[in-house]
């Protein structure tokens, strides 16, 4: 791939995948970069316990609570994990049902993608710098699914802690959901980037073998072939 292009797609999807491994691990050991977080203000029963605030994970494994007191407790890892919610007199309460975290999991599945199509960036070979464009955009479908999929989370959360007005809660899109917006960037400039090196590597390619002009013959004419020189 020209240089000009090969450098800038590496740094692309080297962005695009620290990002995207940030967001992947998530809760309970990056809690920080959550996708979406409830503020309850202590109005709040979550398994028997009055919480302040709730935060929702990147993968489908787990969500935390945080106390009033700032002490956080992490639901067990589970597959398509549930998180009941309700005012702390139990007059109203809604679930946050496993088949709107489950979707979460496909975070992984494109960070193991994108470290794939980074891999096969590093070749100057034509065909592995295609294999790396096609990856690339490969990988920004599935970040552009997860994002969906955050998206739809961070508003059926919202959704339902509204019905509970003793909440008095407001939700909010965490760090870990603009960390996947800005990774699909990423990669859509990386899959571009690959793609035009790959072009310009064949535009350089064909200008190597220059084409000869063909030879042009005059014909003669009929008469002058019986003609004494």
């Amino acid at each position: 791939m020209a240089r000009m292009f090969c450098i800038p797609g590496i740094i692309f999807l080297f962005c695009a995948f620290i990002l995207s491994i940030l967001t992947s691990i998530s809760l309970p050991f990056l809690p920080a970069l959550d996708i979406a977080r409830a503020h309850l203000n202590g109005n709040a029963l979550i398994n028997g316990d009055t919480v302040n605030q709730v935060r929702f994970g990147s993968t489908d494994r787990a969500a935390c609570t945080y106390k009033n007191d700032d002490s956080r407790i992490c639901t067990d890892a589970n597959h398509g994990y549930s998180v009941p919610i309700s005012d702390t007199n139990r007059d109203a309460n809604v679930i946050i049902s496993g088949s709107w975290t489950r979707g979460l999991a496909v975070h992984p599945v494109a960070t193991a993608v994108t470290f794939i199509a980074l891999l096969f960036s590093f070749s100057s070979h034509v065909t592995v710098t295609l294999v790396a464009s096609i990856l690339s955009f490969l990988a920004a479908l599935l970040t552009l699914i997860a994002f969906a999929i955050d998206i739809a989370l961070y508003a059926f959360l919202h959704h339902e802690v509204g019905k509970i007005p003793a909440l008095q809660a407001s939700t909010n899109p965490a760090p870990g959901f603009w960390l996947t917006f800005v990774s699909l960037i990423l990669l859509l400039l990386a899959g571009c980037t690959v793609c035009f090196g790959r072009r310009r590597d064949r535009m350089a390619g064909a200008s190597a073998y220059p084409s000869y002009p063909m030879s042009s013959t005059t014909k003669t004419p009929f008469w002058k072939r019986f003609r004494r020189n």
